[in-house]
C-alpha cells in the first residue's frame, strides 16, 4: 500500500471493489489544485442534474396518482373506495381527500 501513488496500473490482485474505490480515491488525491476544482464543479454539476431528475420524477409520480383519483372521482366513485383502491399505489386517504378538495375548488 506504501507504494500505491506510484503505481501505473492495478494489479490484478487488486481488482475486487473495495480495490478499485481505493484506487480512484488514491487517484483523485493526487489531483493538482486546478483539477481538484474542475472535479469538484463537475461532481456539483452532476448532483444538481441528479436533483433536479429526480424532483421531476417525483413530481411525475404525483401527478400520475392525482390523475388516477381524479379519473375514478370523475366516475363517481365513493371516496372510501377510491381510497382503497389508491392504497394499491400507497396513496393516503387523507391525501385522496385532498386530491378531490382541491379538484372542486
Amino acid at each position: 500500500m506504501k507504494h500505491l501513488p506510484t503505481l501505473t496500473e492495478r494489479p490484478a490482485a487488486l481488482q475486487e471493489r473495495v480495490f478499485k474505490h481505493l484506487f480512484e480515491v488514491a487517484e483523485i488525491a493526487r489531483f493538482t489544485s486546478e483539477e481538484k476544482e474542475l472535479y469538484e464543479a463537475s461532481l456539483k454539476s452532476y448532483r444538481d442534474l441528479k436533483n433536479v431528475i429526480d424532483t421531476a420524477f417525483d413530481e411525475g409520480k404525483m401527478e400520475g396518482k392525482m390523475e388516477m383519483v381524479l379519473e375514478m372521482f370523475a366516475d363517481s366513485l365513493p371516496t372510501a373506495r377510491i381510497a382503497k383502491i389508491a392504497k394499491i399505489p400507497k396513496i393516503p386517504l387523507e391525501q385522496v381527500k385532498e386530491i378531490i378538495e382541491n379538484h372542486k375548488k
